[in-house]
């Protein structure tokens, strides 16, 4: 069972610290290295943050051994009671940086407050000045944790805002938009081939439902089991895969829809417009996160939307 802090002698207070300060520089590396190619600067700051947790675990093993021999007990922050437990999100590639810049405040303040806490409790006067000064440099610490978007110069925030937007488009808009053509372009064909072939508008209705819904979960499926994003940086499988579920599903409802209108002809008209909206939407998308002209992004999917339109119309009809 966890211990309580007060219940802890000297040695063991000593040992404590010295995991305390050997577990935040990992992390630190951790996060060095899950940002250093996207965010090199902040990486470069934890990186220093690992050099000077790395100076503190030398500096508590040093007093150790004067007080208490070689041997350090094995007493970790999950055996002391009132320490936070802390999600290993820094294992997790790739690393978002705003949740890392939070975490470390979290952790310097920690940190800070068992030195405070922990001086309180030692008697030894040399022990006391150790961890007098190493809660003063964990001060300094929480204050550069606080201030690290300070620290960034404007020309490496700029950098690491483009890095931030190629992330959130390599993980969010990219899978999202192939949901989003693959829906409203590919259930276009059996939509308006029910529409025309029974005139009907519930049963054009049923068969978009369905189409969308399938389609909605086959790309889910294909997406997720794509890759596990490790090597690619395109993030986490399940999230690709909601996103492109999502996605495919609402681009083949969206025209589906319309077909609750029991007028067959006021129906085929609203889901007409809709198409021709939802094909301007994924345009502008092109154009704004995939950096192509607009015109020649709509040209290309308005094509293939009346191809597959034409292709439904003329089944239907046959």
């Amino acid at each position: 069972m966890a211990r309580k802090f007060k219940d802890l002698s000297e040695r063991e207070i000593l040992a404590l610290a010295i995991a305390l300060e050997e577990e935040d520089g990992r992390v630190y590396a951790d996060f060095a290295d899950g940002l250093r190619d996207a965010y090199p600067a902040t990486a470069r700051l934890f990186e220093s943050m690992r050099e000077e947790e790395s100076k503190h675990r030398a500096a508590l093993i040093e007093t150790y051994r004067e007080r208490f021999g070689e041997h350090i007990p094995l007493i970790r922050r999950q055996d002391v009671k009132g320490f936070i437990q802390r999600r290993p999100f820094w294992l997790t590639r790739p690393l978002k940086i705003s949740e890392v810049r939070k975490q470390a405040e979290v952790m310097e303040l920690e940190t800070r407050q068992f030195y405070q806490k922990a001086m309180t409790q030692v008697q030894d006067a040399g022990i006391r000045k150790l961890l007098g000064d190493l809660e003063e440099v964990e001060r300094r610490h929480q204050n550069t944790a606080e201030a690290l978007e300070e620290e960034i110069t404007p020309a490496v925030e700029k950098s690491e805002d483009e890095a931030q937007r190629r992330l959130f488009v390599l993980q969010i808009v990219q899978p999202g938009l192939a949901g989003l053509m693959d829906g409203s372009v590919s259930t276009l064909a059996p939509v308006f081939a029910a529409a025309f072939a029974t005139k009907n508008s519930w049963d054009a209705f049923l068969v978009g439902l369905a189409a969308s819904i399938g389609a909605g979960i086959s790309m889910a499926f294909a997406e997720a089991l794509s890759d596990d994003g490790s090597l690619t940086g395109r993030g986490r499988p399940l999230l690709r895969g909601a996103v492109t579920g999502a996605m495919t599903t609402a681009g083949g409802i969206g025209h589906t829809l319309p077909f609750l209108i029991q007028n067959f002809h006021v129906a085929f008209l609203v889901a007409v417009i809709v198409v021709a909206i939802e094909l301007g939407v994924i345009a502008w998308v092109r154009n704004k996160y995939m950096d192509t002209p607009f015109l020649s992004a709509a040209f290309q999917v308005i094509l293939g939307g009346v191809l597959v339109f034409v292709t439904g119309i003329w089944i239907g009809s046959a």
